[in-house]
């Protein structure tokens, strides 16, 4: 299938070519209008208590305030009234109600409630847009904060952040690319493929924003998958058409076998990541369903790309491709005597390589043990930022207006006496402060604010919801929400999920790995080496992000980890590891193959493949790193954990701890019962390994 098809795209190659790039540039943009689109919604599980609880609340009292709060700081009353005589002229298409200014406890600031008329959240950023100049009073010092605040603060810092590292990041990359290939037209191939990437992915958001919402790290997402992952797809497949190139292939044959095999891993790295972050469909959350759109668009087109446009290119340029080489480079094949060394090195004491790798990700994904999960809040905009200051003050100064709290519903029409009981029942539930019906019944509903007395996501404040639902309640249905409830509920259908989504990625990467490779001790081993891998990243992440270790150089603020990310960064590690895997396996397979032994085949795959591994994951390092910088804490977390999680796997895991690992399996590694061996020649998915007739395995050093 991959030999006919290499051979296909050389035959058809300026059609191949003049093809790939109209659907992408077209389509990349028309997809530039899904900026106009994104929003920062889908945190909550939709079917959930507090979920429901909301949708009873708002059908029964109609949305509530707190769209846009303004924090004023002045008590004046001459102030006030000309505060509330500006409020009065805000647009009526635009704003639902505007509560006259509220003067704080200590008398020295003030805080006015603004509902927004639309509930779409996309609508309501541009409504807010049309007011925002409107709510500045000269000579009085205002803070503008609120959920659509917020969601405008973080979509623009997301756009910002996202041009400010693709414009840091290309040129490195670029510069890195010549360095690796020791030319600029080579170079340049793997960056046409991730700007392609990154255009289809952001046409098929735009598709898909059609249908459902997208969150606004879907696009960076998409972009850091997309370029990283093309560069990588890149970097493999021009990488092997050169080495055809160097022993003496014709352009033709080169192109064919490239897609054999380079082509062929790519193919099989992307559908597993793929897979990955297909995982995260299985959540009802529409954030991580959003990103998973995302992800998948963009590396299923870094692999569309990779294996259509870049062999029919390669097939025009042809030996061109080393044109423009660095003088000291030209004509120069890198050298594979230190990997081989490397390689007999391991292998000869396996053992005391692998134990201390194996004992130190531990300690490392220790921490990790103490992880707490927490929601996106102003904590995640830098300090300073005025959307986080007004919060800030709003919790201080207002705290008997702050969001946080029990929300509780009661249906079915109660007596006011039961619902007054049932209040001070709730009262009396240890964690929980004051609480009384809010307003008086709509439709047969009750409404019964409860304050906590302690952070809205402590624990005691935990146990006091679940308790507070332990109660016999008053009329037909009894719903609690607000933000604790809201997070604690989006935390079980998480960890309700999470098994399906392991089983998923663990089932598609031992039965493809097994199809490719037809062992069944090899998908074992890989899984493995990526759940070391990512449990050393998150406990370095918790130990950091979490309790606060160096934080203060990174600029964050410590927190609970927000739930979707850490899903999310679980898929994108896992599918990465395995995908580092497969290209080194790959390698050794084929050597396996030609009759090499283990010591032999683990020697030439490494030889073969340490060198790309390790560009590639620098290469991906400084895509993803360029996120580290970002504003917002969470891209910052995504950032600081790919770098961590690329530079424990493409060293540490799998150039030592892989080869000392099958040198300690020895034969076994390459093992299958009888039958599944048979089930596996007949439906294997690649063809017969390259032969090279005038080539020897090479042998360990």
């Amino acid at each position: 299938m991959f030999a006919k098809w290499g051979s296909l795209a050389y035959r058809r190659r300026w059609v191949v070519l003049i093809a790939t790039v109209l659907l992408t540039v077209v389509g990349g943009i028309w997809g530039l209008g899904v900026f106009d689109k994104l929003g920062q919604g889908g945190y909550e599980a939709p079917g959930s208590e507090a979920a429901r609880a909301d949708r009873v609340t708002q059908d029964a009292f109609g949305r509530q305030g707190g769209d846009v709060l303004v924090v004023y700081g002045t008590a004046d009353p001459v102030r006030l009234r000309e505060i509330g005589t500006r409020l009065t002229e805000l647009p009526d298409d635009a704003v639902l109600r505007a509560q006259p200014p509220i003067p704080s406890p200590g008398g020295d600031k003030s805080l006015v409630v603004i509902t927004l008329r639309s509930g779409d959240s996309n609508e309501q950023v541009k409504q807010y847009e049309r007011i925002s100049g409107q709510l500045v009073v000269d000579g009085v010092e205002s803070h503008v904060g609120g959920l659509v605040p917020t969601q405008k603060a973080i979509n623009d810092m997301s756009a910002s952040d996202l041009t400010k590292a693709e414009a840091v990041s290309l040129p490195i990359v670029l510069l890195l690319l010549v360095v690796i290939f020791g030319g600029l037209v080579a170079a340049s191939l793997p960056v046409l493929v991730g700007g392609l990437a990154i255009l289809g992915s952001l046409g098929v958001l735009h598709a898909v924003s059609y249908a459902a919402d997208v969150n606004s790290f879907a696009v960076n997402v998409a972009s850091l998958l997309g370029l990283g992952m093309a560069i990588d797809y890149g970097l493999f497949v021009v990488g092997r058409f050169r080495e055809e190139l160097a022993a003496g292939r014709a352009v033709p044959d080169a192109v064919r076998r490239t897609v054999m095999s380079a082509g062929r891993t790519v193919l099989f790295s992307a559908t597993l990541l793929v897979i990955a972050l297909a995982g995260l469909l299985l959540f009802p959350h529409g954030f991580l369903k959003s990103l998973s759109y995302g992800g998948m668009a963009a590396v299923a087109i870094a692999a569309l790309v990779s294996l259509t446009l870049l062999p029919a290119l390669l097939g025009v340029l042809g030996h061109r491709v080393d044109k423009l080489a660095l003088p000291w480079r030209r004509d120069r094949v890198p050298s594979e005597a230190g990997w081989r060394r490397l390689a007999g090195r391991v292998m000869k004491r396996p053992v005391l390589v692998a134990l201390p790798i194996v004992v130190v990700l531990l300690a490392l994904g220790a921490p990790f043990l103490n992880v707490k999960f927490g929601e996106v809040t102003e904590k995640v905009l830098p300090e300073g930022n005025p959307v986080r200051v007004a919060a800030e003050t709003i919790n201080s100064d207002f705290a008997a207006l702050s969001s946080s709290g029990l929300k509780i519903v009661v249906t079915g029409d109660p007596a006011a006496d039961d619902v007054r009981r049932f209040a001070t029942e709730v009262g009396a539930v240890p964690g929980v402060g004051e609480a009384q019906p809010a307003a008086e019944p709509a439709n047969g509903t009750w409404l019964i604010n409860a304050a906590l007395e302690q952070d809205a996501l402590s624990d005691a404040s935990k146990q006091a919801l679940r308790d507070v639902r332990a109660l016999d309640g008053p009329g037909d249905e009894v719903l609690v929400g607000g933000s604790t409830a809201m997070v604690s509920d989006s935390l079980d259908a998480i960890a309700d999920r999470l098994p399906w989504m392991v089983a998923l990625l663990v089932g598609a990467t031992f039965v493809l790995m097994f199809l490719a490779f037809g062992s069944v001790l090899l998908p074992i081993k890989a899984v493995v080496m990526s759940a070391l891998s990512l449990s050393a990243t998150f406990g370095v992440l918790v130990w950091v992000f979490q309790e606060g270790h160096g934080a203060s150089l990174l600029g964050v603020t410590p927190a609970p980890l927000e739930s979707g990310i850490v899903v999310l960064m679980a898929a994108v590690v896992f599918g990465l590891s395995t995908d580092y895997e497969v290209f080194l396996l790959s390698r050794m397979v084929e050597a396996r193959g030609r009759g090499a032994s283990t010591e032999e085949a683990v020697s030439a795959g490494l030889a073969k493949t340490g060198r790309v591994i390790t560009a590639a994951a620098l290469l991906l390092i400084v895509v993803t790193g360029a996120f580290a910088f970002s504003q917002i804490t969470m891209m910052r977390f995504v950032g600081v954990g790919m770098i961590l999680a690329l530079a424990l796997d493409a060293t540490v895991v799998r150039v030592l701890l892989v080869p000392a690992v099958l040198r300690l399996l020895g034969d076994a590694a390459w093992w299958a019962p009888g039958p599944l061996r048979r089930i596996q020649r007949r439906v294997a998915i690649h063809d017969e390994a390259p032969e090279d007739e005038d080539r020897k395995v090479p042998q360990p050093a």
